[in-house]
Order: structure tokens, then C-alpha cells, then sequence
């Protein structure tokens, strides 16, 4: 099959395509289609623009030797997503005397994040660069989960698929990850600190 040919492909089917043939030429159309979205997610976690890059490499190097355990039961895009955010809190895990500098985490995600849990009163009066920094005090898995359901607005079918768990876990994970985002907003608010 010829890189012409595989341009025209769905992503499911390039994988496919990829995990029979073994081909580091269809490797580089899906490369092209999502190096770019990888890049962004790797940025979240990383120190700086090269870091980030290195993260990117790190991620289609394993994804080439996993993509046969993609199964097909997601969009292969959604689990990219997880396998990418799930590199990069083992990389921050590996990695805890490293301070997170950076955030990608927009405005427009803490206000996904705030919509989203209109039952929690407490996002409504959250102010965003103050939520920005509050991510970065929360466990890189539960930060993984917000982002994968707030940023990348993955359904909780998609996130238990992704995930590889069930929806009750899922929507007990996002919970947590929420309340404890509120718990440590307002001691970061109480302590009087300030951006």
C-alpha cells in the first residue's frame, strides 16, 4: 500500500493496516495525523517546549510496539488520547522531583470543568488562574481523568473504554478527582494565596 493510499484511510483502518504490515511508512501518515494532538497533551505535563517534544517521541515510539493491543473497541483517536495521558503520568510519577512549570489547562477547560459539575457550588465562584494552579497540586491520574473528560470531552462509555474499566469507575474517578479539586481550591483560597 502506498502512503497515498493510506492517506485515505480511517484511523482504525491505518492501524490495521500498520499492525499487519509492520510498515514505518503508513507509521508516518498516523504520525502526521496526530503528532500535533500528542504534542498538546505531552505539553501539559512538561517542563518546557523540548521536553514536550521528547515526551511525543516517546509516545508513537511505544505506540508503534503497542498498536496491537488497540482493540478497536474505541475510536482509536480516544485511545491514543489514554495512552498518551497515561505516559505522561507515569512520566511525572517517575519524574516527582520535577515541578510542573507549564500548563496547558485554558480557561476554557475550567469552565467545562465548572459547567460540568453544577452541583458542585463551589466551581461556580472558582477563579481560572487560581483553578489553573490548583491542577498542578492534584495526582497526575486524577488531573489525567479531568483533562481526558473536560479538555478532550471524552464520554464516560469512551473513558471506561479507554480506560479500560468500568463506567461506575469512571464516574467514581471523576468524582473523587473533582471534590478533591474543590477540598484543595479552597485551602489553597483559605491560605490566602494568591497568583
Amino acid at each position: 500500500m502506498t502512503q497515498d493510499a493510506a492517506h485515505n484511510l480511517t484511523d482504525e483502518a491505518l492501524v490495521e493496516a500498520i499492525v499487519k504490515t509492520n510498515d514505518t511508512l503508513l507509521f508516518e501518515v498516523l504520525y502526521d495525523r496526530f503528532a500535533k494532538m500528542v504534542y498538546n497533551k505531552c505539553y501539559g505535563f512538561a517542563n518546557s517546549e523540548d521536553e514536550a517534544e521528547d515526551l511525543t517521541q516517546d509516545v508513537f515510539l511505544r505506540v508503534f510496539v503497542k498498536l496491537g493491543s488497540f482493540k478497536g473497541r474505541s475510536k482509536f483517536s480516544t485511545w491514543l488520547y489514554a495512552f498518551t495521558y497515561n505516559h505522561c503520568v507515569n512520566y511525572v510519577t517517575r519524574n516527582t522531583a520535577k515541578k510542573i512549570e507549564k500548563q496547558s489547562v485554558s480557561s476554557e477547560i475550567i469552565e467545562n470543568i465548572g459547567d460540568a459539575v453544577d452541583s458542585t457550588h463551589e466551581f461556580e465562584s472558582m477563579k481560572v488562574e487560581q483553578l489553573k494552579r490548583v491542577m498542578e497540586l492534584i495526582d497526575p491520574e486524577e488531573k489525567m481523568i479531568l483533562l481526558l473528560k473536560y479538555q478532550d470531552n471524552l464520554s464516560i462509555k469512551e473513558l471506561s473504554e479507554a480506560l479500560d474499566i468500568g463506567e461506575s469507575a469512571v464516574k467514581m474517578r471523576l468524582k473523587r478527582a473533582k471534590d478533591k479539586l474543590v477540598l484543595k481550591y479552597n485551602n489553597f483560597m483559605k491560605n490566602g494565596e494568591s497568583v
